[in-house]
């Protein structure tokens, strides 16, 4: 089969683009129909973040999401039209709670109802909280290679870059309100302004009525909460700022923001900003909205409370590629972001990249690769999976990469450190991974008499192999001796048209012989394995078991 040609020419790849259903192309023709109607010299994609607490893989997630339907633009525009991405920080947001994952949390009680830029740093690392986070985040973006700028929403209200678009929010005032009223309980709504005066004699956030406002002089009126005194402040220089659902639609006006996803929680405040946006004179930006991360618990990931991974929880047991074929596929599933999807998602990766340059070039562009890598993949080499490197690891205790490329180098020859760095990588992460999240739960399963009884056949079985044996002449041994009660599968039928043998057998194996429920191809890991550890491993168990 053909693939597609780096040679090609930027209109035969926008050809293949414009005919293909992959989801990031899907959003980015809805910003090439939103141009036709509307010409642009430049496309601006923003991403959002609330720095109030240390940055979680869905701000990842959205940046990475982002980044693949602007390259998908790109190649449905033959790169004819500046694109950029904004990473926005609402970083001027007051202090709301303290979070439950930073040290010094009873400094941080007395700083409640700042603007994060103006909170210590808890870490005691960076001017501010705000500023801490930001840097957390930036970090972890520039080390994957994102294309962005990054904006901060306290220098754009400091820096006068809104105050256009605020000194209009305040001349169509009314309108706002009218739009935002009805989504607000009674009570609040009785109080409620989309202006937040930022207090200069505290320098908190007031959540406070105004009293009055003057559209030609720019400024907005309000009580003091404690002093009762009347305070006026312009609306502009970051005296004050905007609630956030009328900041969301002030910030795309102000800078003219094409696209932007959200995620499923926030749909009605898509549709309320749109409107408010609207209302103001812009155009609310096209976009998705994605499914929300949920942990172990089935609950939704929070920057706050810390549950589910962080990035760099991630990046401890797998690479940053994998990370984003799990943030490709399926935005619109809620799906469950905790350490036991890691595994998975490591070799489906290698899969998708095994199976690339196999595939023609329209199959390409739905391959979740050619959007990881930004339509240039690089080329597959890697001898073992990252299952297979998890059972090593439990079977020979092996805690150190040198013992398990004792194993490797074995099972493919040629195969080293130096050659093959990606392989030498995912064997740190699978040391890691077994350390952390299997040994804790290792527990092995003693067998039935049955079992015993296909367990020491096996052996024998093994015993007459080769050392060098491959592993498919492995796999049909182990097969073979599997193939009684009661692992019979009557609807699955060997290749000769006898009875197949159900998982069940497989899994007594990986539940005997190494205490974990599941593993890789058996046939494979005894290969890497070795025959001879196998059956010393067999003996082990049914000496366990006597």
């Amino acid at each position: 089969m053909s693939t597609i040609d780096l040679a090609a020419t930027p209109g035969d790849l926008r050809a293949l683009a414009e005919q293909s259903n992959a989801w990031p192309f899907e959003q980015a023709k809805a910003i090439v129909a939103r141009l036709k109607k509307k010409p642009k010299d430049e496309v601006l994609f923003e991403t959002g973040y609330g720095p109030s607490g240390l940055p979680h893989i869905g701000t990842f997630g959205e940046v990475a999401r982002t980044t693949m339907v602007r390259h998908a633009f790109r190649v449905l525009t033959e790169d004819k039209i500046k694109t950029r991405l904004l990473a926005f920080s609402d970083d001027m947001d007051g202090l709301r709670k303290v979070p439950d994952n930073v040290p010094n949390k009873e400094m941080l009680e007395q700083y409640l109802g700042k603007p994060l830029t103006t909170v210590p740093d808890p870490f005691g690392t960076h001017p501010s909280f705000g500023a801490h986070n930001n840097a957390r985040l930036r970090a972890f973006l520039d080390t994957f290679g994102f294309d962005y700028e990054f904006a901060s929403a306290t220098d754009y209200y400091k820096s006068g870059k809104f105050d256009a678009t605020l000194l209009r929010m305040l001349e169509r005032l009314e309108s706002v309100m009218t739009i935002m009223l009805p989504s607000l309980r009674e009570e609040r709504a009785a109080s409620y302004s989309p202006f937040l005066p930022i207090c200069p004699r505290t320098g908190m956030v007031l959540y406070v009525p105004i009293i009055e406002h003057d559209v030609k002089a720019g400024t907005i009126s309000y009580d003091d909460p404690e002093t009762k005194e009347r305070v006026t402040l312009p609306v502009t220089g970051g005296h004050c700022k905007l609630q956030w659902k009328p900041d969301w639609a002030m910030r795309w006006t102000a800078l003219g923001v094409d696209y932007e996803m959200a995620g499923k929680d926030l749909i009605d405040s898509v549709k309320l900003s749109g409107k408010i946006c609207a209302a103001i004179g812009g155009t609310p930006p096209e976009g998705f909205n994605y499914e929300l991360f949920l942990d172990d618990k089935g609950q939704k990931i929070s920057k706050s409370k810390g549950n589910g991974l962080t990035i760099d929880e991630w990046l401890r047991y797998a690479s940053p590629e994998s990370l984003s074929l799990f943030m490709y596929r399926e935005p619109k599933s809620a799906k469950r972001l905790y350490f036991d999807v890691i595994p998975r998602n490591v070799d489906d990766y290698q899969q998708f990249l095994d199976g690339f340059s196999r595939q023609d070039a329209k199959q390409q562009l739905q391959n979740p690769v050619w959007h990881v890598h930004a339509g240039h993949p690089p080329v597959a080499d890697m001898p073992v999976t990252f299952q297979l490197l998890l059972t090593l690891v439990s079977s020979s205790n092996a805690e150190n990469a040198a013992t398990l490329w004792g194993f490797i180098g074995r099972y493919r020859p040629g195969v080293t450190p130096q050659t093959h760095p990606k392989l030498d990588a995912m064997v740190g992460y699978a040391i890691n991974y077994y350390r952390d999240f299997v040994a804790p739960t290792k527990k092995f399963r003693e067998p039935t008499d049955n079992e015993r009884v296909a367990l020491q056949d096996l052996r024998d079985a093994l015993s007459q192999l080769a050392p060098e044996s491959s592993a498919e002449d492995i796999q049909n041994v182990v097969y073979e001796i599997g193939r009684r009660e009661p692992f019979l599968d009557a609807v699955k039928k060997g290749k000769d048209g006898r009875p197949g043998v159900s998982l069940d057998w497989f899994n007594m194996l990986y539940q005997v012989l190494l205490g974990q429920e599941k593993g890789p191809r058996f046939g494979s890991f005894v290969a890497v394995y070795g025959v001879p550890n196998a059956v010393a491993m067999i003996d082990g168990a049914l000496a366990r078991s006597a």
